[in-house]
């Protein structure tokens, strides 16, 4: 049962990356980036569990920056790696890592993004990866940094190619309204996004970003084939060293 539970539940928590992390952009336009931290509670059918999932952006020496993602529950820990530039306004990812330890199987993956060959290469559940490396392609966690960008520039309808294990998909998002959202730091009047799916598609994934903290991610729900509910909340973030606080109930 608890190695049925973790898989089920730290899975799902990678949407945070997967789905979206907590990235801030100044200027859309120039995808100029911004370092950050944020942590994020989660629940499972509205009752609270060991769950945490963290997530940060930090710049690097040499101009690139990484992306980084981890998610625990009980003796289960998820870690999701990027390193990625910004280059005349295109975010362009170097290197993905992904590493799942603890109960039920084990498992690392690796991509590297050649871009002067136009190449993807690496490793996907001990099965190699080569591809080729169209224009505008992402990663599992940088086409979230693709998506915040694109909310800050007023779209509605978003598409992203991005290398999911072996194969290239279309991640498609569609803004659908906005909405006032608790969480554990107050209340945030947020973008409401929903992950379009096939129409007989079971899994749903709704997530909400606040505009006034830069579209930082603070809730997102999933609800799974199987029907299982799972809710992740914002609990603590600063965004270039400022605390993001939102406002307190009345």
């Amino acid at each position: 049962m608890l190695q049925t539970l973790s898989r089920r539940f730290v899975l799902p928590l990678a949407l945070i990356t997967a789905s979206l992390g907590s990235l801030s952009l100044q200027n859309a336009s120039a995808a100029q980036l911004v370092p950050f931290t944020a942590s994020y509670a989660a629940e499972m059918k509205k009752v609270p569990v060991n769950g945490e999932a963290n997530h940060s952006l930090s710049a690097n020496a040499d101009g690139s920056w990484n992306l980084n993602f981890t998610a625990g529950l009980f003796v289960a820990r998820l870690t999701e790696e990027s390193t990625l530039r910004a280059d005349n306004g295109q975010l362009r990812p170097l290197t993905y890592r992904y590493d799942r330890r603890g109960l039920g199987r084990s498992r690392s993956d690796k991509l590297d993004f050649h871009w002067d060959q136009s190449r993807v290469s690496g490793k996907y559940k001990d099965r190699s990866v080569d591809l080729p490396l169209e224009s505008g392609l992402l990663d599992k966690t940088t086409y979230q940094l693709a998506l915040q960008q694109d909310l800050a520039a007023g779209k509605q309808e978003m598409h992203y190619r991005v290398v999911d294990g072996d194969t290239v998909d279309d991640y498609h998002f569609r803004v659908v309204g906005e909405k006032r959202v608790t969480t554990r730091v107050g209340q945030f009047n947020a973008v409401e996004v929903e992950r379009v799916r096939d129409a007989d598609a079971k899994r749903q994934t709704t997530l909400w970003f606040a505009p006034d903290w830069q579209y930082l991610l603070v809730r997102l729900t999933q609800v799974e084939t199987d029907g299982q509910h799972y809710q992740i909340m914002l609990k603590e973030a600063s965004i270039d060293g400022q605390p993001v606080i939102g406002e307190q109930p009345k």
